[in-house]
């Protein structure tokens, strides 16, 4: 109960914590992040593809058992929630991962929990929910096969990939 109620409040905080850019005339509806209004191709945005975009980056990360997204990674889900909002055929697949410690039941039922709690954070941030999808794919794709803790900090996380990737 009390991991449900702080992330409601982490969503509530972060959805306070938004600020509302106005479009110029030189920037289309680009907001603080450079993250512009424009339709997706088969291809897939080039802006998502940007290294010096905040849109590159596509992994959220926690902390060992937990499933709170951690203030350092905010502006970067917030950042995804506006590119969702901005762009309305735009579709993600949150996939939450865990490390190779605890049951593989265990690691589902975690990895799950990573992908909804960066959902959550999404749609509170705007996105909306038929945009977001949302599994768990628990221990079965590390990034890192070590088995030490800088290994396995790599494995406990959300990967935001978007349709066409």
């Amino acid at each position: 109960m009390k991991r449900i109620i702080g992330i409601l409040l982490v969503g509530l905080l972060s959805a306070c914590a938004s600020q509302t850019i106005q479009p110029t005339a030189e920037s289309g509806s680009a907001g603080s992040a450079g993250i512009a209004n424009t339709s997706l191709d088969p291809n897939l945005n080039p802006i998502l593809k940007d290294p010096n975009n905040i849109l590159s980056k596509r992994s959220v990360y926690f902390d060992y058992d937990s499933f709170m997204v951690k203030n350092e990674y905010r502006s970067t889900v917030q950042a995804h929630a506006q590119y969702l909002r901005d762009n309305a055929a735009a579709k993600v697949l949150l996939q939450g991962n865990a490390d190779e410690r605890g049951s593989r039941e265990y690691n589902l039922a975690l990895g799950q929990k990573r992908a909804d709690s960066v959902r959550s954070a999404m749609t509170l941030s705007g996105a909306k929910d038929s945009q977001i999808e949302a599994v768990s794919l628990g221990e079965e794709k590390p990034r890192a096969t070590g088995h030490d803790e800088a290994s396995w900090a790599e494995n406990r996380r959300t990967d935001i990939r978007y349709q066409g990737e």
